[in-house]
């Protein structure tokens, strides 16, 4: 081998080094800050006991207070029919309505609430005055203005504002739960469930894993130490009050500006000092009470969802809600988590580099008759350190989804690992790009993907 080749070659070694590096040590961190999570949830679950409390424990208002449940709709004829009626069926509570926003363009939606609305006077249609789609925020804020004319035009006292999507299913104790708590905590989630669909498994069943891992696990620490609780959108209770202030701070409850309202609205409420409650609650049959959906089931609409996720937290998060209060640590470990997305998918990238480049060195070292360098030890102990967080984060994994969906789901869980990374780093580039747009000006508006309803008396049982 020539000179030139022999330099072609160091270069390549020290490059691959150098990206193995990078991503063991920015693995390490990030593993150390996941097992830190788990020490601090064993602890909470240590000293408390479990995190599910009974329906029938919690402390229910002898008057049901009223409930007002907001679902925004876009192009959504083909299952908002399905879900309110199924809700209307299902929700065990004397005292509610159904606020439905729709959009005068889309006449499909309208008809199919407005048949369900003729049949049950507690279903309110809201045709907003903008042309759809906007953002789903406007489409909340249009509800809001509705609900305060129908209180002040009947005298009526909304306690609390639920927030459900157009193809969740709803669970039939949710409302007392609301109910039961709204009081001490203005702000209430219940967990979430992505439904899986067996076919599409590995895409649509990471989800579960996901929210398994955050609404089992990560959640409940949140709330425990304090730090402001993101709301997820669905399954989740906001006092009348809350709103009210935050009209009052910020001109509308709900920013229209942002693509993930629902979660800057939780940690805009907690700087104003209300309090949220994450809220794990068993019901009489001894099932999870939880708002159950499904979510996207292919690669190119779970990017897409994902990469308005990361735009909206990671990204546009740093400047429009910032890091809350200075002194809070718990608060700065919290956001610093929401927005580690696109720093996690930069070493997600490193790492797939690096394999990639030590197989190429260790072939071109083969091929050549010269030994490949060595890692060096203190590379090697990080990779193990890694290798060894590794297999703590996966056992997790496997337990936490086990746990919610069975053993079965636990072990597909693992291979589900490698899908999430993929749709993860697809999700990030598309998210840069939307990011910039939103820099240079464009408006947001709604980037929705098209939904299915579960249709069967299975899929629709708790789980």
């Amino acid at each position: 081998m020539g000179a030139v080749g022999g330099m072609v070659l160091a270069g390549l070694d020290l490059a691959v080094r150098e990206v193995t590096l990078f991503a063991a040590v920015g693995f390490l961190i990030f593993g150390l800050d996941d097992l830190l999570v788990d020490v601090g949830w064993a602890w909470h679950r240590l000293r408390h006991g479990s995190t599910r409390r009974p329906l029938a424990g919690l402390p229910h208002p002898a008057t049901p207070g009223r409930i007002a449940m907001f679902v925004p709709a876009w192009e959504e004829a083909g299952v908002i029919g399905a879900m309110l009626s199924t809700a209307l069926a299902r929700l065990d509570h004397t005292s509610y309505r159904l606020y439905v926003g729709c959009y005068p363009n889309d006449a499909a939606t309208i008809a199919a609430v407005r048949a369900v609305a003729t049949r049950d006077d507690r279903v309110r249609l809201v045709i907003g005055p903008r042309a759809g789609p906007t953002t789903k925020a406007d489409n909340l804020n249009t509800l809001w203005r509705a609900l305060c004319a129908d209180d002040a035009a009947t005298g009526t006292v909304t306690r609390a504002v639920v927030l459900h999507d157009a193809e969740d299913v709803v669970h039939a104790a949710e409302l007392k739960v609301y109910d039961a708590l709204i009081g001490d905590h203005p702000l209430v989630q219940i967990p979430v469930m992505p439904l899986i669909d067996r076919a599409p498994r590995l895409v649509s069943g990471h989800y579960a894993d996901e929210f398994a891992e955050s609404h089992g696990r990560q959640m409940v620490l949140r709330a425990a130490i304090g730090a402001g609780l993101p709301l997820s959108g669905v399954g989740c209770a906001i006092a009348t009050e809350v709103l009210v202030a935050l009209e009052a701070a910020h001109g509308a409850p709900f920013d229209e500006a942002s693509l993930t309202e629902d979660y800057e609205l939780g940690l805009r409420a907690a700087a104003l000092g209300y309090a949220a409650c994450f809220a794990r609650v068993s019901d009489d049959a001894g099932h999870l009470i939880a708002t159950r959906a499904y979510f996207p089931f292919t690669v190119a609409t779970a990017v897409r969802q994902k990469s308005r996720w990361i735009t909206g937290i990671a990204l546009a998060g740093w400047d429009r809600i910032g890091w809350g209060r200075w002194w809070h640590v718990a608060e700065h470990w919290m956001r610093m988590r929401d927005r580690r997305a696109p720093a996690a998918v930069i070493l997600l990238v490193a790492a797939y580099c690096a394999i990639l480049g030590w197989g190429i060195a260790a072939s071109v070292h083969l091929l050549l008759g010269t030994p490949l360098p060595g890692l060096g030890k203190a590379m090697g102990t990080v990779l193990m350190c890694n290798a060894a967080l590794l297999a703590w984060r996966l056992v997790w994994r496997f337990a936490t989804t086990a746990h919610g969906y069975g053993w079965r789901e636990g072990l597909w869980s693992l291979p589900r690992a490698v899908v999430g990374n993929l749709i993860a780093m697809l999700a990030a580039r598309h998210a840069a790009g939307r990011y910039a747009r939103l820099l240079a000006g464009r408006t947001p508006h709604w980037d929705k993907t098209a939904h299915v309803f579960p249709l069967t008396p299975d899929e629709l049982a708790p789980q």
